[in-house]
């Protein structure tokens, strides 16, 4: 029987009212699983109203009891993981050891944001005129929304939450109506921590939620990831309605291999990152550029990496799972189609694999297509699948000019044994996240993770120092004391309270 999935609003389960609910499946059965709730504005508008009645209080809250909260979180997250890996795998489909590593990464958001008070120090300035001092410091913004896409249930909402409740902010997450669970679990483990009511709250739902989210005068800020195009409505809407956006857009991320390269290396890591999560994931490889003469040898050892593959049920062990949907599935098979029309080599056909699932699952196996041009839409479209594509480039400045002219600027990759190679394209390519024999470089909490070009509409990256940025705002004081006041007598020990 399908369990229902509501909404969570000022500290409580909420069941939908607007009489629409959405299908959550098992992609790896193809069973339906759940029936969410999808919000109506009015129900936006609850979560929103929760948000900023417990807004004041929250902020006013002091740094050593808001991290208090945040340590708590972090150690009931650590201890009970396994548990929302296993929601995530049964809704989205990855493995259950990707789906742990995806949790874990999102953990180091929350440890990040358990040090807020020292990254929301502001500076002080004595004398700045006679008697006369100046200070700064930075303020939470308020009820702030996050809309996150259905790739990285737990991770992607990490990167933004725990450093938006940190520096005292209100929070309506809108998680994707295709994997919605994991979000009710964390509200609920919010709750468990010992955060107040309001504080976190979840609108479930689908563009009748993000249009309200966006529109909504109450909500000072949105964080969203997705797809280029809705990246762009989300940051033009919410900023036409003066919100501060960042809004994290699609990605084409290219992999070049220099001659010079350990080839067994990069066979390894464009197998790893271009087939991790079945492809679903806005850092994967997803475009290797082999220069000179190394393409054929590449492409074997890729090849013959990526037939040992077993593709089926994440929850049986297997290396690689089904597609989030049908619907999704048919669309990428439709990209190996076309490449194969259009002249490409597909070397390992993925749709053919035998699954090691039920009949009924969203699958597609890992794909290697070779001899791709820049002009098949195998390699201009963004794909979001087990599908890599090899182009065959004669030099390093054609590599370069290629990811350069392309619209993303997500992150990309070289595999080089030369230092002054490797230095000049981290130097010249025109992209956000830069890996050296490194595939997917998603940088460390502690930096901040964002594209270029069109694979950011905003100016602020998520998580890190740009992440707290982005969820306060500055606020200068000159002040002059000329009478000084006294507190009376205590002679107990100072405490942080």
């Amino acid at each position: 029987m399908a369990q229902h999935i509501p909404h969570w609003i000022d500290g409580a389960r909420r069941e939908g009212t607007s009489g629409r609910t959405g299908e959550v499946t098992d992609s790896a059965t193809g069973e339906v699983v759940g029936e969410v709730a999808l919000a109506s504005t009015e129900e936006v508008d609850a979560a929103v109203a929760a948000a900023t009645a417990a807004f004041p209080r929250w902020r006013d809250t002091s740094l050593a009891k808001r991290t208090a909260v945040l340590f708590r979180f972090r150690e009931l997250l650590n201890d009970r993981k396994p548990e929302l890996a296993a929601i995530i795998t049964a809704e989205h489909g990855k493995v259950l050891d990707d789906a742990l590593g995806e949790v874990s990464r999102g953990q180091e958001v929350v440890e990040y944001a358990c040090g807020v008070p020292s990254l929301v120090r502001g500076g002080f300035t004595e004398n700045a005129s006679t008697n006369v001092d100046v200070f700064s410091i930075r303020q939470p913004l308020g009820p702030v929304a996050v809309i996150s896409p259905f790739n990285f249930p737990a991770m992607v909402p990490m990167w933004f939450f725990p450093i938006a409740i940190a520096t005292g902010n209100t929070v309506v997450l809108k998680p994707s109506e295709q994997d919605p669970s994991a979000a009710i679990w964390m509200a609920e483990l919010w709750k468990e921590a010992g955060l107040p009511d309001g504080v976190f709250n979840v609108a479930q739902g689908d563009k009748v939620a993000v249009d309200r989210l966006l529109e909504h005068p109450d909500v000072k800020a949105v964080s969203f990831v997705g797809s280029t195009a809705i990246a762009r409505y989300v940051y033009e809407t919410g900023t036409r309605h003066g919100k501060r956006v960042q809004a994290l857009g699609g990605a084409k991320n290219h992999m070049v291999v220099l001659p010079d390269a350990d080839l067994d290396l990069a066979a390894d890591q464009a197998v790893n990152s271009g087939f991790g999560s079945a492809g679903e994931r806005c850092m994967a490889i997803s475009a290797v550029l082999a220069v000179g003469g190394v393409g054929d040898d590449l492409v074997a050892r890729i090849a013959e990496r990526t037939r040992t593959l077993r593709t089926g049920d994440g929850r049986k062990g297997c290396d690689m799972g089904p597609l989030i949907s049908r619907k999704h599935r048919d669309r990428v098979e439709s990209y190996v189609e076309a490449g194969e029309q259009e002249g490409a080599k597909v070397v390992v056909d993925g749709r053919q694999v035998q699954p090691d699932g039920a009949e009924d699952g969203f699958w597609l196996g890992p794909t290697l297509v070779d001899h791709v041009e820049p002009h098949m839409s195998v390699y201009t479209d963004e794909i979001f699948g087990p599908v890599l594509s090899v182009l065959r480039v004669d030099t390093y400045d054609d590599a370069v000019g290629l990811i350069n002219r392309n619209e993303y600027g997500n992150g990309t990759a070289i595999f080089t044994n030369d230092g002054g190679a490797a230095r000049r394209f981290q130097h010249e390519v025109e992209v956000g996240m830069i890996g050296i024999n490194v595939p997917i470089p998603v940088p460390m909490a502690y930096y901040s993770f964002g594209g270029w070009k069109n694979s950011l509409f905003g100016d602020s990256h998520a998580h890190g120092a740009e992440g707290v940025h982005f969820f306060t705002r500055g606020k200068v004081i000159t002040s002059r004391w000329l009478d000084p006041s006294h507190g009376g007598l205590n002679l107990g020990f100072p405490q942080n309270v």
